[in-house]
């Protein structure tokens, strides 16, 4: 240990014992480098006042200027960091753009895809002999009559009904509390006194003001549904006179050696979708007609406003259909079990009628989608964007089984 010490004590001093020219000449190092830093400063910034001061037309007579850089160096950490938080912060950013954006893309999807099912009409047109422009002028045409006789048919018996429902509101209470069965539950449970008890005891301005909140939330909704309404005929009726313009330039995009293999997916998948959706909303208007027929012979209440939520329900291919169903035969059975009897039995023969004559002579040029995946396709849709995904889950999954059919099939065998 002893000598140890001793040793580290005399390099300690030899270190502090330096001499006086070598610290000289270190000094005279330190400020060259000093003295040579400044000077690489100041030519850097006399060349780029030059350089400013020459102009634009100087510059790109330079060499220099117009050739690229050395590229930078991926490797480096930095950059690899940077490039990663840069990317998570535009994924987070458009993440939050398109929930912002949802109402818009989705009055987008909905309006390009209800131009797909014209465009099987405007080119029956043209094929008749019409131009374009009064082939689409016509379609559009009978697209806005359809609308308005849809609108002037749902919302005067709307209005007329929730009218008549507030006027017999009193009537269908005295009549309820007159009742056998409710004055027997009554006399048991004593339900007018707890009734009365509860709203007495509820009835204050916090309540009032929860009723006209629920009041103009509805009023909202509805102003809502008209402006999705108009916002997606105004679009419908763009994209229908844009639709050639805009598959040319989205084909353009496409690398010239495969532009005629994308081309003919594109226009096939576009043409059977454009007629599934035509095909189907020819079923859901044979629905609707049969709905309508069935509701007048019964004497149903509100046959024209039920026989066309029923066309509206029967554009979801299954589903909707038996949820018609269960829906007329509720109404029916509100005015006797013969009727309800009678609309049953109704809807199983037009069920199979409909699923073994009607869609395949209408679906025979569209893709047929089987009825595991279009229950499959109407469930996971209607769970990620409610109705809408539901309508439009069968046109996606016809175009994505044509891009099986087509591409993944065939290459498959290739391989």
């Amino acid at each position: 240990m002893t000598e140890r010490g001793t040793d580290q004590d005399e390099r300690e001093e030899q270190l502090g014992e330096r001499d006086p020219e070598e610290e000289a000449r270190q000094e005279d190092v330190e400020e060259a480098a000093v003295e040579t830093a400044e000077e690489v400063g100041r030519v850097a910034e006399h060349e780029t006042s030059d350089l400013v001061e020459a102009g634009l037309e100087t510059a790109l007579e330079n060499p220099e200027a117009t050739s690229p850089g050395p590229p930078l160096d991926r490797r480096n950490p930095f950059l690899i960091g940077l490039g990663g938080g840069l990317g998570l912060l535009a994924a987070l950013g458009l993440a939050l753009l398109v929930l912002r954006l949802s109402d818009v893309i989705t009055w987008v999807v909905v309006a390009i895809f209800i131009a797909l099912g014209l465009e099987p009409i405007v080119g029956r047109l043209v094929a008749a002999g019409l131009s374009r422009g009064w082939a689409v002028l016509s379609t559009l045409l009978g697209f806005l009559v359809v609308c308005g006789l849809l609108g002037w048919m749902i919302v005067p018996p709307i209005i007329d009904q929730v009218t008549l429902l507030v006027n017999n509101a009193p009537q269908y209470v005295d009549h309820l509390q007159h009742s056998q069965w409710f004055v027997e539950l009554n006399r048991r449970w004593h339900i007018n006194d707890k009734v009365f008890k509860d709203l007495s005891g509820n009835l204050n301005q916090q309540t009032v003001t929860s009723v006209m909140g629920g009041l103009l939330g509805a009023g909202m909704v509805f102003a809502h549904v008209v402006e999705a309404t108009f916002t997606i005929v105004v679009l419908t009726i763009y994209f229908v006179v844009v639709l050639p313009r805009a598959k040319t330039a989205f084909f353009s995009l496409v690398p010239r050696a495969r532009r005629p293999r994308v081309v003919f997916l594109g226009e096939e998948i576009s043409r059977r979708v454009g007629g599934y959706i035509l095909g189907q909303l020819c079923v859901a208007v044979v629905n609707a007609i049969f709905a309508w027929i069935i509701l007048t012979v019964l004497g149903l209440p509100y046959p024209a406003m039920l026989a066309t939520l029923i066309g509206l329900l029967a554009l979801v291919p299954i589903v909707g259909t038996l949820i018609g169903g269960v829906l007329m035969t509720l109404v029916a059975l509100t005015s006797s079990w013969v009727d309800a009897v009678i609309v049953l039995s109704y809807y199983v023969g037009y069920h199979l009628f409909e699923t073994y004559v009607l869609s395949p002579r209408i679906m025979r040029r569209a893709v047929e989608v089987p009825p595991v995946i279009t229950i499959i396709a109407v469930i996971a849709g209607g769970a990620l964007f409610g109705i809408v995904g539901a309508l439009l889950a069968i046109p996606v999954a016809a175009g994505l089984l044509l891009i099986y059919d087509q591409v993944l099939v065939p290459r498959q065998q290739r391989s």
